[in-house]
């Protein structure tokens, strides 16, 4: 019997119930729309094929679907129910280039669009008031678009934010971690400007670009000895000059400086700055260091109550997550951490269900993984876990308002030092 509007929510036991039938009824669209995804890898700002077809799928179970969103060809909102807190499920769907969907975005899309559906039906059958949104959120993949849909206002009036990522095996068969963090990250683009010369014949007349570069690469290299364990430095040489009996008159470098914190990057930033400074120093060279900081990725800051939460439901589901890792922190960067600055966020990690540990992000073979149906059951399970968690955010005052403490205390100056 469906509870009358505003009535009492649904015992955790009819509540999965009901997420879990409503999951299983979409199973045939939701494979559908995560092979579409795989199968058709598209690189950042350049989804049309995946926005098209998750929209599609969303108009024709029902929902109301704004396309092309907050200025973002390639973003789309879907929003249903009435009334009470708004919480977010974001939808990623870009490919690495030359890998595909080595970052298993195909997953993270399906587990998302099951989540909003499972979250938006639950609130119907139990009367109950709230209002659950799938946001597009393209361009992860190096192309900042999180940022980009902060600016844009795409998570103001946001109560909480959710998705989760999948990753290879991990230790002791444990099903996902519910507190992922990752690092805060930086990128710059810096230029070297010297002067030609004939190598062979007048070399003392030229102002050789790249061994500034190379210069700078040492120097790079020699500071990582007096950088703390979670700091990482790297990058590669993008320009070292045109023939070999030509001085080079220009060469760059492209690095990335990633920290535990967002305070520790932006301190990095002026240790790094400081080597490509000394790098044209000494080759009589000037340097230009283009900072991107709009597309700055901040740290993952996970709300450890709704961490807690999921970690209930996933067990009621028959999955093990860890709640909470401590200070380990996964190497990889990714926009979703500014979002956490923004609202309550989280940002599970679950396996795909490989049990080779070479198998991992950002390679062919997790690719290949990323399209297979243990990986999709996993995207599901976490999708339950994900709708469980949602809903109690939405019909639950003290977690919510617990969770809403949390984040006060995570947003805190001297917590982000």
């Amino acid at each position: 019997m469906i509870a009358p509007y505003g009535g009492e929510p649904f015992s955790t036991q009819d509540l999965h119930k009901n997420i879990s039938e409503c999951i299983s009824k979409n199973e045939e669209h939701l494979a559908d729309i995560c092979k579409k995804i795989h199968d058709d890898p598209e690189l950042n700002y350049r989804e049309f094929h995946a926005h098209d077809n998750i929209c599609d799928l969303l108009e024709r179970l029902g929902y109301h679907v704004k396309r092309h969103t907050y200025g973002l060809e390639t973003s789309f909102e879907v929003e249903t129910g009435h009334g009470g807190r708004l919480v977010v499920f974001n939808a990623e769907y870009d490919a690495l280039p030359g890998i595909g969907h080595a970052c298993g975005h195909n997953l993270i899309a399906t587990s998302s669009i099951a989540a909003f559906i499972a979250t938006a039906e639950a609130l119907r059958d139990s009367g109950r008031e709230g209002r659950v949104r799938l946001l597009g959120t393209p361009a992860e993949e190096g192309g900042g678009g999180k940022v980009r849909l902060i600016r844009a206002g795409a998570y103001e009036g946001v109560d909480a934010c959710l998705m989760a990522h999948p990753m290879g095996c991990m230790p002791s068969n444990l099903d996902g971690v519910a507190a992922g963090k990752s690092l805060a990250r930086r990128q710059v683009k810096v230029t070297f400007k010297g002067q030609n010369a004939h190598a062979g014949v007048i070399p003392w007349n030229g102002k050789n670009a790249l061994d500034a570069v190379v210069a700078s690469y040492v120097n790079i290299s020699l500071l990582r000895q007096q950088l703390a364990p979670t700091v990482r430095v790297h990058g590669v040489v993008r320009q070292g000059g045109a023939e070999p009996n030509i001085i080079p008159d220009s060469a760059s470098l492209e690095y990335f400086l990633r920290g535990s914190t967002f305070a520790e990057v932006e301190q990095l930033s002026d240790k790094a700055k400081a080597c490509f400074e000394a790098g044209a120093l000494a080759t009589g060279c000037q340097v230009d260091c283009a900072w991107q900081l709009d597309n700055d990725y901040k740290d993952m800051c996970p709300n450890l109550a709704i961490a807690r939460e999921f970690t209930k439901h996933m067990h009621d589901f028959g999955r093990e997550y860890v709640e909470d890792t401590g200070n380990q922190v996964m190497g990889g960067s990714t926009d979703m951490g500014n979002v956490t600055y923004e609202v309550p966020g989280f940002h599970g990690v679950f396996t795909i269900g490989t049990d080779d540990a070479k198998v991992q992000p950002h390679t062919p073979a997790f690719a290949a993984a990323a399209g297979t149906r243990p990986a999709f059951e996993r995207a599901l399970d976490c999708a339950k876990g994900m709708a469980a968690t949602a809903y109690g955010l939405l019909t639950q005052s003290e977690l919510m308002e617990e969770v809403q403490e949390k984040f006060r205390e995570q947003m805190k100056p001297e917590s982000k030092l």
